[in-house]
């Protein structure tokens, strides 16, 4: 059974049949005059001073919290007096009371523990009510991040790449990883690759991105594998090289590690069970391995510039650029005062630092002698469109050729 807080007032016995409280049968020596089984002041205290802190503020949620969470039972209202008696004040009341200098200070400590301009004002908001149990409005914070960092606020061409592993076709060996421009949603790249989680092999597709487009942005967004600490290390050196000028905690700290869990589209349905059939055959494992990844990888190319060229529905409350295909708002970028911060870098020396870590053979498939064999049946075949409809046809074509 839930415990129960009330206030509801009980009528005690006369003075004449009052239990002593030394009566080792008295259920009550305190003379409290509420449910037996309610919880002590001080835990409830605690918990609503806790869902404060949480940002919890109003009462009906709290009480279902304290049920749900403790087992214990309080209405709204007893949640509301008690708030009240601990003088603990939503976000409005906090700050229309708060000195300007204190609720201010508050902004700047937060804005300076974030050197890289991660955090929006509602994470601003959490992080006080976390740190100190202070509850500051959102338009508040996110005007006094706008009068003291303006800039922090500005996401331009090629400030933030975005990059992330797809693992849909990882069961069938045929794994996807891409990098994206967040101002502008443009995909930069899509490519499969043998394995998405190979440090070397995600360092290589970054680094032959930064060597295609001549430079490298600001900063680039990803998730926590592994995978990644090769490319941290590797735009560590860039940065060094061709951007001493700019400060290192901002070149370093720009690499944030933050969960992005995107997943792909879902492709060949029945490849997964006749992909194990073939690979228990050693004969003709590597044709599969050499023909699925470029079907795959021409679906991908399809699919990237259908990305970049679909124009998205408006979205007047959006900072970015909305109701434009990425390709457009990349390219008129200057319409929308935007700046474009590709930092220029030396290709040679980019590719000197890939053929370091292993040149191409880090995303091969399957050798080169093989790959020019197979182009070459391929080609003899006079096959004039690769697709998941005649993939199977021209796989059969091949094998006896190869």
């Amino acid at each position: 059974m839930p415990i129960r807080c009330t206030s509801v007032l009980r009528l005690s016995k006369p003075d004449s049949d009052a239990e002593p409280a030394d009566n080792p049968y008295n259920r009550n020596p305190e003379g409290r005059k509420q449910h037996k089984d309610c919880a002590p002041d001080e835990r409830i205290n605690t918990l609503l001073v806790e869902y404060h802190r949480r940002g919890h503020v109003r009462g009906k949620q709290i009480s279902k919290l304290l049920l749900a969470e403790h087992r214990i039972k309080m209405r709204r209202v007893t949640v509301d007096r008690r708030w009240s008696a601990l003088e603990l004040k939503s976000s409005g009341i906090t700050t229309s009371s708060l000195p300007v200098t204190v609720k201010q200070q508050h902004v700047l400590d937060q804005m300076a523990q974030d050197p890289t301009h991660r955090q929006g004002p509602k994470l601003l908001v959490e992080a006080i009510a976390w740190e100190h149990g202070i509850h500051l409005t959102l338009d508040y914070v996110t005007s006094e991040m706008h009068l003291h960092d303006p800039v922090g606020f500005e996401l331009r061409p090629h400030h933030e790449w975005s990059r992330d592993g797809h693992d849909k076709l990882t069961k069938i060996g045929f794994p996807v990883w891409d990098l994206r421009d967040v101002w502008s949603g443009q995909w930069l790249g899509i490519w499969v690759v043998p394995n998405n989680c190979l440090k070397l092999a995600i360092a290589y597709l970054y680094l032959s991105l930064v060597e295609t487009l001549g430079g490298m942005p600001i900063q680039t967004m990803t998730d926590c594998g592994m995978e990644t600490i090769t490319v941290f290390g590797m735009a560590n050196v860039l940065w060094e090289y061709f951007l001493p000028e700019l400060s290192t905690n901002e070149s370093e700290a720009g690499y944030n590690f933050v969960f992005n869990g995107v997943t792909m589209l879902k492709f060949f349905g029945k490849l997964a069970m006749v992909y194990i059939i073939l690979q228990s055959q050693s004969n003709i494992s590597e044709l599969v391995q050499w023909l699925w990844p470029k079907l795959i990888q021409k679906e991908l190319d399809e699919l990237w510039d259908r990305f970049n060229n679909h124009c998205s529905r408006k979205d007047r409350n959006k900072v970015l650029p909305s109701g434009v295909s990425p390709n457009e708002a990349f390219a008129l970028h200057k319409e929308y005062r935007a700046e474009n911060l590709l930092q220029p870098v030396n290709k040679g020396v980019v590719r000197e630092l890939m053929v370091s870590i292993g040149g191409d053979d880090l995303i091969r498939f399957v050798s080169v002698e093989y790959a020019v064999h197979a182009q070459e049946v391929y080609d003899s075949l006079g096959i004039q469109w690769l697709t998941m409809f005649n993939v199977w046809t021209i796989f059969q074509a091949m094998l006896p050729l190869m």
